[in-house]
């Protein structure tokens, strides 16, 4: 395990830098309602944050119109969570309620999680150019740059817009082409065809 990924995974209050908080909230027309894992150094400003040890975001409903989530990206050995939950939170907001959600995570587009929440669920996902995203630490820009790439993924229906603001970030994509696709089925049939 590479020292970044260690330090990524032990400490859970990574922020996200100014001009990605400013670009979520120009998409959500300057107001983010709920952050659930939010800490005491954030500089998201939601309406509504929870945060450890107080409130444990997984615990709570989501029924808020703009949802901004940067999520642990370790594993959580003393709560039992990983990304996957957070982002099955990110998908059921959406789909339960109807929020517009936008997600900072890693990218890892082989993942159970990218499959299960992302194809064939989410509408847009920006790849960012920051191919080591700088975290701010404490609140402060003094961390490293992250050992993995990041992308910003939306759940919400003005994928223009979303487009419009992130594009100067990143490679935006529309993937509601693959709602209510199966993924995994994709794979499957792939398999067959090759064999």
């Amino acid at each position: 395990m590479t020292a970044g990924r260690q330090v990524v995974s032990t400490k859970k209050d990574w922020g996200t830098p100014q001009k990605y908080v400013d670009a979520v909230k120009e998409v959500f027309g300057g107001i983010i309602h709920l952050d659930p894992c939010s800490n005491l150094y954030s500089i998201v400003g939601a309406v509504v944050e929870y945060m450890l040890p107080t409130h444990d975001g997984l615990s709570q409903f989501w029924n808020f119109p703009t949802i901004y989530v940067n999520p642990p990206y370790g594993n959580d050995g003393k709560r039992g969570t990983k990304i996957i939950d957070w982002l099955s939170k990110c998908e059921e907001a959406h789909r339960v309620f109807q929020s517009e959600v936008i997600a900072l995570i890693p990218v890892a587009t082989n993942t159970g999680h990218w499959k299960k929440y992302i194809y064939g669920k989410a509408t847009g996902i920006c790849f960012l150019y920051d191919t080591r995203l700088r975290f701010l630490v404490d609140g402060k820009d003094e961390g490293k740059g992250a050992p993995m790439s990041c992308a910003m993924i939306y759940w919400g229906k003005n994928y223009p817009l979303f487009f419009d603001v992130f594009i100067q970030y990143g490679a935006v994509v529309n993937i509601e082409n693959l709602h209510g696709a199966n993924i995994t089925g994709f794979r499957q049939k792939l398999a067959r065809k090759q064999a």
